[in-house]
């Protein structure tokens, strides 16, 4: 009867836990979706002209806020890809002048050989 119970309550703690971080995720929904609101109302409010000097109504205003942020989005990634490919090529600017120092040695190894086979041919003729 005493693990029964026992069971029982940590089955309802358990339950207890996963409900509080439902409300938790629902209250971050909560937070984030006010933030939205304020947002759309701000975007709602601020008078914004077009080529004409009228003003926009508020589906084209939504429609212009969305092209600046999509303009301010691919800025941001081109900057993080340039970041990206100037390290990737850094690595590959290292790899490249460790095999040129090595072709190199190989270069000056080749020349000393040539010299010592040289040397024996002269010596054998």
């Amino acid at each position: 009867m005493k693990t029964k119970t026992l069971l029982e309550l940590v089955m309802l703690s358990s339950s207890i836990y996963h409900l509080a971080k439902d409300a938790e995720v629902l209250e971050r929904i909560n937070q984030m979706s006010e933030k939205g609101k304020d947002n759309i109302n701000k975007v709602a409010s601020e008078t914004i002209l077009d080529d004409d000097g009228q003003p926009l109504e508020l589906m084209d205003k939504i429609i212009y806020k969305t092209s600046q942020l999509k303009e301010e989005f691919e800025e941001k990634i081109e900057e993080l890809v340039i970041k990206f490919y100037k390290k990737i090529n850094v690595a590959h600017l290292d790899d490249i002048k460790a095999l040129e120092e090595k072709v190199e040695n190989a270069d000056m190894a080749i020349a000393l050989l040539e010299a010592r086979l040289n040397k024996l041919d002269i010596k054998i003729t």
